[in-house]
């Protein structure tokens, strides 16, 4: 197994992305501290993990909040002793809106949620992980940080900032043990984001929200949604010593919709 003996800390767990790697992220062997704003949702992804045998604990958190992301990382040490991966999964799409007509208010909600998380996250989980000399820290992006689409000017540069992120944190890690990459999966249609953001896009554009998912899609070379699964296959390489000399990297799982 790929991470037999590792302990990840994954937010956003209680559906859609988080929960799809926590799942696979357990059956390769790692004991996975789980969290999600909505209590439910992540006791029952833990529930399906130790159910099949895994070894799974969950926090309903906010990682918005400073002192949660402090109780997120305690949360985890108590259960399984380190955190040897950390995956910043957790986020929100925020207004579907031109730029002008996004609040400041808007704005700083998706910042928070996305990218000020993976940050207070990130410092705290870095110390121990220097101590040791070792350690993987993903954040999961979008090929919206990396292209231009309208109406997600919030959205779009929170996942920006994550790549960046990514970068400096490889550039100051990268001696000391620790590994950053950055994961921008495509359209994976079947979360609840994709599902309520396309018939949002729909609504504004005056057509069916099949039409809209299928002319997004038809964007990429392979003309298709990425699944979860997909997405978690590439974050469990990205986590184990497999992808021992990959840093500083963000890999699109995209369907081929962006180049760079």
């Amino acid at each position: 197994m790929l991470l037999s003996g590792k302990a990840a800390i994954l937010t956003g767990a209680g559906r859609g992305i988080g929960r799809a790697i926590a799942v696979r992220f357990a059956a390769e062997g790692a004991a996975v501290a789980l969290t999600a704003r909505t209590a439910a949702q992540v006791q029952a992804v833990a529930r399906e993990i130790r159910d099949a045998g895994g070894k799974a604990a969950g926090v309903a958190a906010d990682v918005a909040c400073e002192e949660d992301c402090a109780r997120i990382v305690e949360f985890a040490r108590q259960q399984f002793g380190a955190v040897d991966i950390l995956v910043n999964n957790a986020g929100i799409f925020g207004p579907v809106m031109p730029a002008e007509e996004i609040t400041a208010a808007e704005w700083d909600a998706v910042m928070a949620a996305n990218l000020r998380s993976a940050f207070l996250l990130t410092r705290l989980v870095l110390p121990e992980m220097y101590a040791r000399g070792s350690g993987v820290i993903l954040n999961i992006s979008s090929v919206a940080g990396k292209a231009a689409f309208g109406l997600n000017a919030p959205y779009a540069a929170s996942k920006a900032g994550m790549l960046a992120l990514t970068r400096t944190v490889a550039a100051e890690a990268g001696r000391r043990g620790v590994r950053v990459n950055a994961i921008c999966p495509g359209i994976v249609s079947e979360t609840q984001m994709s599902k309520e953001l396309g018939r949002t896009l729909a609504a504004r554009m005056g057509v069916p929200a099949e039409e809209q998912l299928r002319a997004a899609l038809d964007g990429s070379l392979q003309g298709r949604a990425v699944t979860a699964a997909e997405v978690a296959a590439a974050a469990v390489f990205l986590a184990s010593d497999q992808a021992a000399a990959i840093t500083g990297q963000a890999v699109n799982v995209d369907a081929g919709a962006v180049f760079y």
